[in-house]
């Protein structure tokens, strides 16, 4: 039996190919959530193997449930594979399978059980920490010294970053290196591969103005309290209901427990039917739980931090951010439960109720590199009127004198919030070009790249094409350059380039559209 795998699949692998035959670190493989991450792993494994016989194959996660996804499509691709699982969870430990997919917190104590080992395969790897106290990071350092430093490490992930440490390759004691091959997830959904996310204006919106920082990320507890109000909820939830009417499966994310099932239960009394799933959830009753979402008999569920990764629901064509965060990679991964195709499913509306396409923009677009000023932040206080007492700005009540403050006003937007969640979605301008120039740019640790910047009377906008990069950048560059000067070989360098500028041609006027703090590119008239 062959695995057929999607083009964009195939380049992946083949990506892979070409950085192991050119370099030897650890790269990482960027496909969005819902692009076939687990058939992707599959076809690499059974090549890897086919090519090499004895190859061992060890693919780590941390979910339960992807262990078994991965394993199974693999199973499904080549019922053959030599595999097996080690996971306490699944109730399985065939620790000398030549491919094994493991759980990091029932294997990362047993390096020195699994021995020999060539390649190691991350699947969610944004979970991976930096820090060596990590079970990821530790269990793969005694493995790499085992195997006397030949191991090779692949990452596969939708979002390549973290909160704490910005992109997943770059910093001090990385343990990935580089990105072989990254697929935007507009290219996807513009190739009919995934479902389109949709905003809808929202007139209720959670007010976070009281709430500290403490990681870069908002404080849990603070959150929480600034949120779970029952006027907030019964408004937000009356908004759900009326903009789920005709949509079959409601994913809703909360900011934390308590507030997960008040939500559920604010929607229940709406006679709609609705379950929650948390960390506290047993096993079995979250199976039971999930199931029944997934089979449509179901509508709703309701959760606090727990279906953010991992989870594939692919019917789901309504999800409601009740969870204010400043995590890009969070941000991503709760929209991205929404992308997955189904049948009769044409899009996905998501209602941002928690001000994050505002906060962090399209998700197209993100920049995974910005951090928030490190430090913990302390939320605002209030002053009680009655003795004066300094309280914590959440409290209800003086912690002195039980002075009840006034409820918090549910915040409605004076201009309903419908931001983008894809940049398309943005509108873009067209602008006259009245000169353009070329000019090298420089980044510390970065290949240089080719400045383009086009003078639009005023105004300036700026474009940077990534001749000497590899991957997705290269192949971008290479498509610009093709579109600026096709009777002209692609140039390696930018050295190369800026002695070719004349050869470019000037494009009449640009499209663009704002992107955060910045303007891209979108389109070019050259007649």
């Amino acid at each position: 039996m062959t695995i057929t795998l999607r083009p964009y699949q195939r380049a992946a692998i083949d990506a892979l190919y070409g950085y192991f035959a050119e370099q030897s670190g650890n790269p990482l493989v960027v496909m969005p959530t819902g692009t076939g991450k687990s058939l992707c792993l599959a076809g690499f494994i059974r090549e890897a193997i086919e090519s090499y016989s004895d190859t061992r194959v060890l693919v780590l996660t941390h979910v339960r449930e992807l262990i078994q996804q991965n394993f199974l499509a693999l199973m499904r691709a080549w019922p053959e594979a030599p595999a097996g699982i080690y996971s306490a969870g699944l109730s399985r430990r065939d620790i000398r399978a030549q491919v094994l997919f493991a759980g990091i917190q029932s294997i990362h104590r047993h390096a020195s059980r699994v021995q020999r080992c060539d390649l190691v395969l991350i699947d969610e790897a944004h979970l991976l920490g930096r820090s060596d106290s990590g079970m990821y990071r530790s269990f793969v350092t005694q493995l790499n010294e085992i195997n006397a430093g030949l191991l090779k490490v692949v990452g596969f992930t939708a979002t390549p970053y973290r909160l704490d440490s910005g992109m997943l390759h770059e910093g001090k004691d990385r343990l990935f290196t580089d990105i072989a091959y990254d697929v935007p997830v507009l290219d996807m959904i513009q190739q009919g591969y995934l479902c389109p996310v949709v905003p809808k204006q929202t007139e209720t919106q959670l007010d976070v103005g009281g709430v500290g920082t403490r990681g870069g990320e908002f404080i849990a507890k603070d959150l929480e309290a600034a949120v779970d109000r029952d006027e907030v909820t019964r408004a937000a939830v009356e908004e759900i209901v009326r903009h789920g009417d005709g949509r079959g499966s409601w994913l809703v994310f909360c900011s934390g427990v308590a507030h997960a099932r008040h939500v559920r239960d604010a929607i229940r009394e709406h006679d709609v039917s609705a379950e929650t799933v948390t960390g506290d959830t047993p096993g079995p009753e979250r199976d039971q739980i999930l199931t029944a979402f997934k089979a449509g008999r179901l509508r709703c569920v309701t959760n606090a931090n727990v279906l953010t990764t991992g989870f594939d629901a692919p019917g789901v064509d309504l999800i409601a951010l009740l969870r204010p965060t400043k995590s890009v990679g969070l941000y991503v991964q709760m929209v991205g439960r929404g992308t997955r195709l189904a049948e009769g499913k044409e899009d996905c509306l998501v209602l941002d109720f928690a001000g994050n396409t505002a906060r962090h923009g399209p998700i197209d677009t993100v920049d995974g590199r910005k951090k928030e000023p490190a430090g913990d932040g302390e939320a605002p206080i209030k002053v009680c009127p009655e003795c004066q007492t300094i309280n914590h700005a959440s409290a209800r009540h003086c912690i002195e004198c039980d002075h009840e403050f006034p409820p918090p006003v549910v915040k409605v937007s004076a201009k309903a919030a419908s931001n983008a969640l894809l940049s398309t979605q943005i509108q873009a301008s067209w602008c006259d070009v009245t000169g353009v120039t070329y000019t090298r740019h420089e980044k510390p640790g970065k290949p240089a790249s080719l400045r383009v910047t086009y003078d639009c009377g005023l105004a300036r906008h700026s474009e940077w094409v990534c001749l000497e990069h590899s991957g997705f950048a290269r192949e971008k560059a290479v498509r610009w350059w093709a579109r600026c000067a096709s009777d002209t070989p692609v140039p390696r360098t930018v050295k190369e380039a800026l002695e070719l500028t004349d050869h470019l041609r000037k494009p009449l006027a640009i499209q663009a559209k704002p992107v955060g703090q910045y303007t891209e590119i979108v389109n070019m008239r050259f007649v």
